[in-house]
């Protein structure tokens, strides 16, 4: 088994512990441990690649990896080199040995690496739950002021997303810019400077979060009074239910269309029960649920790793 992850990843930690408890053999590393603590040799054959990759304590024979968990790797960094050659040199670990990592024969991806780099998307995402059967919100991407102005006007309330989640550093410490709601007065030219995700604001008596872990699903109810419960886990209760009719089936033609066997999704509940979606992540939390709810989502991943009929 070979998890790739950073190094504080605790739902890993409950992974792997979980895999130790059954005796399986795991190998952990960081891709961003490339080239410090953590190499590579592998040679191209006919019935795919071979070769190993070297941690300090273990060697993975890359044609004995079952299962491969792909988490939240830090990426590449060359600190002791000049700019230009440590640019170089990242492009050539992300190729090399992330086109390795990419290309196990015979290996069970959790999730795919290029699959979940398609999945992260925003637009590519919401344009794939609409085709497979799922209620989506009126959405605007757009960098013109006047186009975000008719949208609110149209379907206010608004909020704004980001479409992607970079860390601002704010009075020295790491922010992510956070859901909120937007009204036409707040629209300037900045908007102009790059693309931005407006979406109507559902009027929701829940949330949902749902977890595919294989061919498990796990819907737990999360009743709160914020517009986006990840930004307070204290003021959260929990939980489970059944998903309406549809709505299993729908997962699965989401994840086929990118070829993922986890995801973690993410929906408001209307007034009138109906369930939108809000978005995918391919590499989201699930392990805090366990705890609150009972579902047995850590012995489901390792079941899905040790590649166990459910």
């Amino acid at each position: 088994m070979l998890v790739v992850t950073n190094l504080d990843d605790p739902t890993t930690d409950l992974v792997i512990s979980e895999l130790h408890g059954r005796g399986v053999p795991v190998v952990r590393f960081d891709s961003g441990d490339f080239p410090a603590t953590l190499s590579v040799a592998a040679t191209i054959t006919h019935e795919g690649i071979a070769g190993t990759l070297s941690t300090p304590t273990r060697t993975a024979d890359v044609t004995r990896i079952r299962s491969l968990y792909y988490r939240r790797p830090s990426g590449f960094t060359f600190p002791d080199l000049d700019q230009q050659t440590a640019r170089f040199a990242v492009t050539q670990a992300r190729y090399g040995l992330g086109g390795v990592l990419a290309s196990l024969p015979g290996c069970l991806y959790v999730n795919q690496p290029h699959r979940i780099g398609d999945a992260e998307f925003k637009p590519s995402g919401l344009a794939a739950a609409a085709t497979a059967g799922f209620d989506i919100p009126p959405t605007l991407l757009t960098s013109e002021p006047d186009a975000a102005r008719a949208f609110i006007k149209r379907h206010g309330p608004a909020i704004y997303k980001p479409l992607s989640t970079p860390l601002y550093e704010v009075d020295g410490k790491a922010c992510a810019v956070k859901v909120d709601e937007v009204t036409v007065d707040d629209i300037d030219e900045r908007v102009a400077g790059t693309v931005h995700l407006f979406q109507q604001r559902v009027d929701k008596t829940a949330d949902i979060r749902v977890t595919v872990i294989g061919n498990r699903v796990f819907c737990v109810r999360i009743d709160c009074d914020l517009l986006d419960w990840r930004t307070d886990y204290s003021r959260l209760t929990y939980s489970v239910v059944e998903p309406p009719p549809g709505i299993t089936e729908a997962l699965r033609r989401y994840l086929d269309h990118f070829g993922l066997v986890f995801g973690a999704f993410d929906f408001a509940v209307g007034r009138d029960g109906t369930w939108w979606f809000l978005e995918c992540n391919p590499c989201g939390q699930w392990a805090w649920m366990e705890p609150e709810t009972g579902l047995p989502l850590v012995a489901a991943m390792a079941d899905l790793l040790e590649r166990k009929s459910s």
